[in-house]
């Protein structure tokens, strides 16, 4: 019997909700395939920080280092500014630990029809740099109050950074339907990406087997919405990557069902696991909130546990409910529930 410890931080509004249908799913398929879970519960939350000043203790990240994943719900509650939430919670963690990939699978399940007429097969993946490019920190504000006032925010792109982002995804691409997408912007922005297009030219040519392209970040959103079913895996820039992955969620059906992982690839550090969908505070404890996104990161997080057949187990078991008929949370037209789906799952998985 294989033991992991994991740390879960359910976070604000459904993310409370959504959180233990995921630990119930992993319980039992777990039970199926020889795997055991502890969990450790933290309350760091926008309420934590309403309450204390700060979304989470100044020593978090010492107190999740030794788990082997984290499993997070959901942040934001209004009233809380969100990058106070996002920078006080997200971000520390997802650069403390060097979870310099974000990886957001994208599927159109049988069953569960795209918003877009005729958008066939869509079965991809966006591969985003997590933890530099447009999001430094590195900038500032500058009279404040006065006709003069400004912002600088500078982005930073290092070419350790994007080859190792590149690594990731290349390797991706040559594991799956060998062709790969990279989002650039470099015909508007005179530095950076054009740093990025020389490092995508160099590092594909260490990656023979995998056919890519280059795309602007205007023209990649058009053709998503108009061919998505072209696009296998996507490699974008921090900003890039995180429009482009909610977009493509959207197309696949909403982001209620989508998964993210905030992966160190080198697993010297754990690697934290989350739903798209946010905390989503107009509906939450009505229970109808949307356990897919919670659940399919939990396959995602079995699978980089080593246990990939059990990953693949909870992902088949998400689409043969939906392409079933089974019960689906009104964001996806039906009148079921957090537990009416979860309980249905379980059947599957169990």
């Amino acid at each position: 019997m294989t033991t992991h410890r994991i740390a879960l931080i359910p976070g604000d509004g459904i993310g409370r909700e959504v959180l233990p249908a995921a630990r119930a799913v992993l319980d039992a398929v777990g039970a199926r395939h020889g795997v055991r879970f502890g969990y450790d519960e933290f309350d760091w939350s926008c309420a934590r920080y309403l309450d204390q000043g700060a979304m989470m203790p100044a020593d978090g990240l010492d107190r999740v280092r030794g788990h082997d994943a984290i499993l997070l719900g959901a942040v934001g509650e209004p009233g809380v500014p969100d990058h106070v939430s996002l920078w006080g919670l997200l971000i520390p963690l997802r650069r403390g630990f060097a979870q310099y990939v974000n990886l957001r699978p994208i599927r159109v399940f049988e069953g569960l029809d795209s918003p877009l007429r005729g958008a066939g097969t869509v079965d991809l993946v966006v591969v985003r740099e997590n933890v530099e490019g447009e999001y430094s920190e590195i900038g500032g504000r500058l009279n404040r109050g006065f006709p003069t006032e400004m912002a600088v925010q500078e982005a930073v792109f290092t070419r350790a950074g994007v080859t190792r982002v590149l690594d990731y995804a290349f390797e991706l691409a040559a594991r799956r339907r060998g062709r790969l997408t990279s989002a650039t912007k470099s015909n508007g922005i005179v530095h950076t990406l054009p740093f990025w297009d020389e490092l995508v030219t160099e590092w594909a040519a260490r990656y023979p087997d995998v056919g890519w392209d280059s795309e602007h970040i205007d023209a990649l959103c058009a053709k998503m919405v108009l061919e998505p079913g072209r696009f296998d895996v996507i490699v974008g820039s921090n900003l890039f990557g995180d429009i482009l992955s909610d977009l493509a969620a959207a197309v696949a059906g909403g982001i209620g069902i989508a998964p993210a992982a905030n992966l160190n690839p080198e697993r010297e550090f754990p690697s934290m696991f989350e739903p798209v969908h946010g905390s989503a505070p107009d509906i939450a404890g009505k229970g109808v909130a949307n356990p897919i996104g919670a659940i399919w990161c939990a396959a995602m997080m079995l699978d980089h546990l080593g246990h990939p057949e059990a990953a693949a187990e909870v992902e088949g078991a998400i689409a043969t409910l939906l392409a079933a008929g089974g019960p689906r949370t009104p964001d996806l037209g039906g009148t079921g529930t957090t537990v009416s789906f979860t309980r249905a799952l379980l059947e599957l998985v169990s």
